[in-house]
């Protein structure tokens, strides 16, 4: 783990610079699934302020990548219900886009997912960032 001045997650405001949160994204790659977890944790309930800041966004992308879904649910839980929104996001677009819809591979979670982007599928295929979504 990175000392407290290092580790300035999202859970702390999501002023997060760049040179930590590439740390960050690296510990994540090599560290084992207990720690990973325990990092992880850290986001606690800010999960959709990271998901909205331009650092954050890719530190929740990265744990997407990274961890083992049974040990992120919570991150992709706070999703639900808000979907609509995230998708019409600059930065909470390429979360659902890359991450949510290409590495979830839980029936019931994709089924929610699909359920929210097709219950605005109309408004999202006209929006600038939304269209990138439903294609």
């Amino acid at each position: 783990m990175f000392s407290e001045t290092e580790n300035v997650s999202c859970a702390r405001g999501c002023v997060v610079s760049t040179m930590r949160r590439h740390k960050s994204m690296l510990a994540l790659e090599v560290i084992d699934v207990e720690q990973q977890t325990q990092m992880v944790a850290e986001l606690g309930g800010s999960i959709m302020k990271c998901v909205r800041d331009q650092n954050g966004n890719h530190v929740i992308q990265k744990c997407m990548e990274c961890i083992p879904q049974d040990r992120i649910q919570f991150i992709i839980s706070a999703f639900f219900g808000q979907v609509a929104a995230l998708s019409t996001h600059p930065y909470g677009c390429r979360v659902i886009q890359q991450r949510v819809l290409e590495h979830c591979d839980d029936p019931k979670t994709q089924q929610i997912i699909m359920d929210e982007i097709m219950h605005s599928v109309c408004t999202l295929a006209q929006d600038q960032y939304g269209n990138y979504v439903v294609q």
